[in-house]
């Protein structure tokens, strides 16, 4: 018998009956089993899976922030220097490897279903984290909260793009990015709150309330149309290749950037290997995308496009360089202008307000107007100045010098985290969105994710770099041990305890000021290198028109049997 298979047409094409009957015919199994047209909802409901899916948002975007100023507590408080990066690097590598299977299994298996499961993993690892005793629980339970919270920032913007027009979602992912920015501005002065007068471990307690009410609202309201497919079916599907060779590619390159130069020489022969292995698996991996999978992770015809090209390249440079404003900015705050980790969170708070404003104005621009190429010339403009501005920080910066470049470094980090996503979203099909905007927000993710260890690597050898200017100035020994390298990250506040002797105090926050410019300097040629990348761009008008996407395989046809 032939079990019937799924029509990819919208409902209302034109004699679809035809051509769905050719399409009967053809043995097909894609991610993407039905379009049809966009179903009615009441008010009710759309605002319960709004707010179920920025609440989704908000958490994890809470979590990717909220250690930032609570980051050297964690490390004192476990006894554990040497895991500093990696309380923040840990969940960040998770979040951006996940992202693409999140996609994958949510077309398989439909979008409530998985962002159940993934709010379930989110609320179980913050019990983890915030029940950890030993730095190797913490860092074990960040990267189950980031491959986590990876799925949700994704299903998020695919369920936004599932349910709503180009247009229409331009709005929304405008307001999704001043959630985000919400969140990112919370996170920091949250994470300094508790970290100075209750415990750090609220930094993952709070997750669970509001994880909770967001798995409630989905299970009640979020409808989008699902097609059955089976357990064993789906998992023939997945990419296991492409998932195996990305996490080893993406693992040993963050590990050799990670240790060398710190841990080892860049001459030693474990970097030089981690490296090398990393890079021929990257190369196995985009091989194993463009000729061997079958629903590939990241499909490679997405690049054969010289806009989408110029997309990626805008988001993985301005993702590189953003979250070195919300992860390291505080460590100038604590180490130079001797805050509190509370107060630095409170320092950061212009960058995070005028991001979040510049992303709503851009996505009502963008709603009104249909047009967003001028808006990511403007951003990334904006962003090489801001981190340039970042630069002249030193060891005699003032607070409102600090906190006015801040404010116009914010300025271009939020422009550009909608802007690309609905350039790229009109560049492909409905039914090629969810895969765009996973290959979209896994290069995020994994710029990153790299650029919280190249940034703290940068630091770290910066730091020893200083070793002369701190012995010059005749701080003792046992100081400048707590300042080298490895040890830097997690002893910022060193600075603010030499005040009865005010050379050493100034040798110390020089040497930190040092340290970042070096940092600083590199991220705004990244920032320069976006704005080259975004001039390649091309325009399109965003449309009005909507069909929803429903989800599942289609069903293969059984070999007809024949009896004599």
């Amino acid at each position: 018998m032939e079990q019937q298979e799924l029509q990819t047409l919208p409902a209302t094409t034109p004699g679809k009956d035809g051509i769905a009957h050719a399409a009967q015919r053809e043995e097909v199994d894609q991610d993407v089993a039905i379009v049809e047209e966009r179903r009615k909802r009441s008010k009710v409901r759309l605002v319960a899976i709004i707010t179920a899916l920025f609440l989704s948002l908000f958490v994890s975007a809470l979590d990717a922030t909220i250690v930032a100023t609570a980051a050297p507590t964690i490390s004192r408080d476990l006894s554990s220097a040497a895991g500093y990066t990696w309380i923040g690097g840990a969940y960040l590598l998770a979040n951006a490897a996940s992202g693409p299977i999140w996609a994958s299994l949510s077309d398989i298996w439909g979008r409530k279903l998985i962002m159940l499961v993934a709010l379930a993993l989110f609320f179980v690892s913050s019990a983890v984290c915030a029940s950890a005793k030993t730095m190797q629980e913490l860092i074990i339970g960040r990267a189950f909260q980031g491959a986590a919270g990876g799925g949700l920032i994704l299903l998020v913007h695919v369920c936004i793009s599932d349910l709503f027009s180009l247009r229409e979602r331009s709005l929304l992912m405008g307001f999704a990015e001043g959630i985000w920015a919400l969140a990112g501005g919370v996170g920091p002065v949250l994470g300094g709150l508790f970290a100075s007068l209750v415990s750090w471990r609220w930094c993952f307690y709070i997750n669970l309330p509001i994880s909770g009410v967001a798995s409630i609202l989905v299970l009640l309201f979020l409808d989008i149309r699902h097609q059955h497919t089976s357990f064993l079916r789906g998992i023939r599907a997945i990419d296991w290749l492409g998932i195996v060779t990305f996490l080893a590619c993406t693992l040993l390159l963050l590990l050799g950037l990670d240790f060398g130069g710190v841990l080892f020489p860049w001459s030693s022969p474990k970097i030089i290997i981690l490296l090398t292995i990393g890079t021929a698996m990257l190369f196995v991996f985009i091989y194993s995308e463009a000729k061997v999978a079958k629903y590939p992770l990241i499909p490679m015809s997405l690049f054969k496009r010289a806009t989408n090209v110029a997309v990626l390249s805008v988001v993985f440079l301005h993702g590189f360089v953003f979250i070195a404003g919300e992860y390291y900015m505080p460590l100038f705050f604590q180490s130079v202008l001797e805050a509190s980790p509370l107060r630095s969170g409170l320092l950061l708070l212009p960058f995070i307000v005028t991001g979040a404003l510049a992303g709503v104005g851009c996505g009502v621009i963008m709603h009104k107007t249909g047009r967003f190429r001028p808006i990511i010339w403007i951003g990334t403009l904006l962003l090489t100045i801001g981190f340039g501005l970042f630069i002249a920080f030193s060891a005699t910066t003032s607070t409102a010098m600090s906190v006015g470049f801040v404010a116009i470094g914010g300025l271009g980090s939020g422009v550009l985290f909608e802007a690309p996503l609905i350039a790229i979203q009109s560049q492909v099909q409905q039914s090629d969105v969810a895969s765009a905007t996973a290959t979209l927000t896994f290069i995020r993710n994994i710029a990153v994710a790299v650029s919280t260890i190249v940034g703290g690597t940068i630091i770290q050898n910066s730091m020893d770099a200083q070793a002369s200017l701190l012995r010059d100035a005749g701080v003792p020994q046992h100081i400048r041990e707590l300042l080298d390298g490895e040890n830097a990250l997690a002893n910022v506040m060193v600075p603010s305890t030499l005040g009865d002797n005010p050379k050493w105090e100034y040798a110390a926050k020089q040497a930190f000021a040092y340290a970042m410019r070096n940092m600083w300097i590199t991220y705004t040629v990244l920032a320069f290198l976006g704005f080259v990348a975004s001039l390649f761009i091309k325009s399109a008008v965003l449309s009005t028109d909507h069909v929803e996407t429903v989800t599942g395989l289609k069903k293969e046809k059984k070999p007809t049997e024949i009896t004599t």
